[in-house]
């Protein structure tokens, strides 16, 4: 099985696999009012860069959750070594079947997930976050956006390019999702995609890791991949952007 494009990515070192970067992740999180006494959802976690830099500055709550058993257990290394586990838990679960109570967060945060998700899973997946959100909750999502809604051969190139059955939306098309699950009070961020652009790159992760990525990417076993991935995003930059989203229940 080919490895999928954020698993490789991260593998070369990238800490930021959000479409829009930290540019996109900063806005969502301006969205809404951080303090300590918040509970935090964090869906599809990844390495808990979003969920460690908010435990420093807030001191908040966070539950981090992401089907992968491996994510979860570097996620865990990660938040340890960070000397925030007492703020922050690292558990495996499904966005699908949230296994927490209704009305529990405050904030439920999920970033490049729903774009790998079908139509019904998108709408189950903000169900769920729905279920789980306070009344008056906030979500915060962030998620690759196709900018011409006749796109079916450039989802289908990113899907090869991917490898991952991912399904984009047009910024109507995600903003409708939304509404018709019940969100309401939507705010929306639209920009280009951040991910492989090179200014974007070292933005997101700084010049020294950008190097460290760059150096990995060029070893003889990731080279055609990086170069595969890195020429698809950067000649569709008129084709591919970013959308965040954030609404209330």
């Amino acid at each position: 099985m080919v490895e999928a494009g954020h698993s490789f990515l991260a593998r070369l070192g990238k800490t930021r696999l959000r479409p829009g970067g930290i540019k996109a992740t900063s806005w969502l999180l301006n969205q809404a009012n951080m303090t300590k006494e918040l509970k935090i959802l964090e869906v599809a976690c990844n390495q808990c860069t979003n969920a460690i830099e908010l435990a420093k500055q807030t001191g908040c709550s966070i539950t981090a959750v992401d089907l992968d058993p491996n994510v979860v257990e570097l996620a865990r290394k990660r938040v340890k070594d960070a000397g925030l586990s007492h703020l922050i838990s690292v558990e495996q679960a499904n966005a699908l079947k949230l296994p927490y109570l209704a009305a529990s967060y405050d904030i439920v945060i999920n970033e490049a997930m729903l774009t790998m998700l079908g139509d019904k899973q998108k709408a189950q997946a903000l169900a769920e976050y729905y279920r789980v959100l306070k009344s008056g909750g906030v979500l915060l999502t962030h998620d690759v956006m196709v900018i011409d809604d006749q796109s079916d051969d450039l989802i289908n190139r990113l899907r090869e390019v991917i490898h991952v059955p991912a399904k984009p939306y047009d910024k109507r098309g995600w903003l409708s999702l939304f509404e018709q699950t019940g969100y309401r009070e939507i705010e929306s961020l639209t920009g280009p995609m951040s991910l492989l652009d090179p200014i974007g790159l070292i933005r997101d992760e700084g010049l020294r890791r950008s190097c460290k990525i760059l150096f990995n990417a060029s070893k003889k076993e990731n080279r055609q991949y990086f170069k595969s991935m890195f020429s698809f995003f950067n000649s569709h930059k008129d084709q591919l952007g970013y959308i965040a989203i954030a609404s209330r229940k």
